[in-house]
């Protein structure tokens, strides 16, 4: 018989899942914004340039809750390097914007709200009431155990 893993302090998985939801709709709004600003709405540029500071910052708390979610919090660790990941290139994504380098801009704007996307739903899914531990380290998420 083996111990069930010590459930994760639920501020934590919380904060997790409304920070991550706070950065898509951020994320989600930097389209919305550029879009518009493209079909010649140039007062939006800096309706998109202040969303990209508070989206980042945003992403920042992500950092910090996902850190405290593998440690003390005894989750995975993986979100961690993820939002790490998402903050390099997210960064990358800001200076390219300030230097007008559209050509890389817009592709990882995409790659940005993709990996936001799969990365919110993951925190809605995994920390569901009744999963098991398997369902927390993200394997066999939607498959009852064999034990």
């Amino acid at each position: 018989m083996t111990a069930s893993p010590s459930p994760r302090p639920g501020w934590i998985v919380w904060s997790l899942r409304v920070l991550a939801t706070g950065h898509l709709a951020g994320v989600l709004g930097q389209a919305a914004l550029a879009g518009l600003f493209v079909t010649g709405d140039v007062d939006l540029l800096a309706w998109h340039q202040n969303n990209a500071g508070f989206t980042h910052g945003l992403l920042y708390l992500q950092l910090v809750a996902a850190v405290l979610l593998w440690r003390p919090g005894r989750g995975p660790g993986w979100p961690a390097p993820a939002s790490l990941g998402l903050v390099a290139l997210e960064t990358a994504q800001v200076a390219l914007g300030q230097w007008r380098v559209l050509g890389l801009h817009f592709p990882i704007g995409m790659a940005i709200f993709g990996l936001s996307a799969v990365f919110t739903v993951w925190t809605w899914r995994a920390f569901r009431r009744g999963a098991g531990a398997k369902v927390s380290r993200g394997v066999g998420a939607d498959r009852p155990s064999a034990a």
